[in-house]
């Protein structure tokens, strides 16, 4: 069955002559969003509708997607809860995660960190004692971090981070690879999304090395710096992870309860690194 709040700009871009000749998959469905892949014939869209966050990634659309020409699906419709967009591939790399998708995503990543864009930081140094603050369960002093990130800002310029660079929203049509789901999309000097990339490649038993040297020689930048950014990176993820959790999660999610304690020690161990 197909939902029934599809815009008529799925039928342009499939040239169905009707919704009821679509052939329609449902890819996700949370409380509050679902996200279909709706097809006919050779042409397929991904269409995601969402009711509490889903104008952020038109947002991210209009900031930083389009001018910036990034590597993400084309958007072919925006409502105020329904986005269309291009289908980019049926392959995650989540489903597939080899070594060589691994080093293909940090040439990615590279791409997306190269392109000048004009804005400052939406994560100044400011931000880690704001997010200390409401999470209320750091016990450590986090004055490295805050140090830290600082002297990035006067390091590195900032660039779009995507905030959610992890396998499952890393899509391959066999050829390109491509990165979905940009609501979080935001400016920084930090590289969270690749210190992401390489914890969930580690995880699964592949090397750090290779993926850093991939990102250092696409994004010919200075090995020594991106090594600290990767650190400073890492921090802010586990902050902003907590937040969510502390916050939001809590509540929609509840068995995020056990993610804080391995948040904390994880976070605890990089500012140790900073320090």
């Amino acid at each position: 069955m197909l939902p029934a709040w599809l815009p008529p700009a799925v039928l342009e871009a499939t040239q169905a002559p009707e919704v009821e000749a679509l052939h329609g998959e449902l890819l996700r469905q949370w409380a509050s969003s679902e996200v279909w892949r709706l097809s006919y014939g050779l042409r397929s869209v991904i269409v995601k509708r969402r009711t509490d966050a889903q104008s952020g990634e038109a947002a991210a659309y209009e900031r930083f997607v389009i001018p910036l020409e990034l590597p993400a699906p084309r958007l072919l419709y925006a409502a105020d809860e329904v986005l269309v967009l291009e289908d980019v591939g049926r392959v995650t790399l989540e489903q597939e995660p080899t070594a060589e998708g691994f080093v293909a995503a940090a040439g990615l990543l590279a791409q997306i960190r190269t392109a000048p864009v004009d804005g400052s930081s939406e994560f100044p140094p400011e931000r880690v004692k704001e997010l200390t603050a409401r999470i209320g369960r750091i016990t450590f002093d986090v004055s490295p971090l805050t140090e830290a990130l600082a002297a990035l800002h006067d390091q590195a310029p900032s660039r779009v981070v995507h905030s959610d660079f992890v396998p499952k929203n890393l899509v391959t049509d066999g050829v390109r690879w491509t990165a979905v789901d940009w609501p979080l999309a935001h400016l920084a000097p930090h590289l969270s999304d690749l210190y992401t990339l390489i914890r969930d490649a580690v995880a699964l038993g592949h090397d750090r090395g290779p993926l850093v040297a991939q990102y250092v020689a696409a994004a010919e930048a200075d090995p020594f710096l991106v090594d600290r950014q990767i650190l400073v990176g890492g921090a802010c993820f586990c902050l902003r992870a907590l937040d969510f959790v502390v916050t939001e999660g809590l509540q929609t999610i509840p068995e995020s309860a056990d993610w804080i304690d391995p948040l904390l020690a994880e976070l605890a161990d990089l500012v140790e690194q900073l320090s």
